[in-house]
């Protein structure tokens, strides 16, 4: 019984296990209270001039699964002077100070890019969308929860670093999307080497 405890398929299969249940969300949906909190610490800060209405609609909503956000972005190419990153800055300088802040706060909480990639021309199909046709880049963000997202833009910290988002950008669109299938989901990808791996050590025994 100690032989099999110690098997390299049962740390294979505990890690993987470890591994899903940190990157599944596994608090459900935002209850009533934390979604009054979050509004209320929204309104305190920098960010209660975005639509807290379409903010509160999608908390009240939550599903308690993950989302992507996919964004349309359209750099600045003269971005104010800021502190971090001086006059004369590429816009991509300013995103950058940005993320810095953003990444580690997001891989944190099992959330992270899945897709960047520039824009190689105009909308080539728009319709009833006037000035929306030019844009450099696109990202798509997966978000573990919405209780996630809502922990990182209401964090004091988020603030001090959003001019640096606002001044690289002319204009940007960030669209909530819940993903029915993702293939490229890790907890797919990791099973799939989870089970190859087993089977190999299997194999050898």
């Amino acid at each position: 019984m100690l032989n099999r405890l110690k098997s390299p398929n049962v740390f294979i299969a505990a890690a993987y296990l470890l591994f899903c249940f940190w990157y599944t969300n596994t608090g459900g949906a935002l209850t009533s209270a934390e979604v009054d909190a979050h509004l209320a610490q929204m309104k305190k800060g920098d960010t209660a001039s975005q639509n807290l209405n379409v903010v509160e609609d999608f908390m009240r909503r939550d599903t308690g699964n993950q989302f992507v956000m996919v964004n349309l972005i359209d750099l600045n190419p003269t971005p104010p002077n800021l502190p971090a990153t001086g006059p004369d800055a590429d816009p991509m300088a300013l995103v950058d100070h940005y993320m810095a802040h953003m990444y580690p706060t997001m891989f944190l909480r099992a959330s992270h890019p899945i897709f960047l990639a520039p824009v190689q021309a105009s909308a080539i199909d728009l319709l009833n969308a006037p000035g929306a046709s030019d844009w450099t880049q696109t990202a798509l963000m997966r978000y573990r929860s919405r209780r996630d997202i809502m922990e990182i833009i209401t964090d004091p910290r988020f603030s001090e670093r959003h001019d640096y988002k606002l001044g690289a950008m002319l204009k940007t669109i960030a669209v909530p999307t819940e993903p029915s299938f993702n293939p490229g989901d890790p907890r797919l990808l990791l099973g799939l080497v989870a089970v190859i791996l087993m089977l190999l050590f299997r194999r050898r025994a």
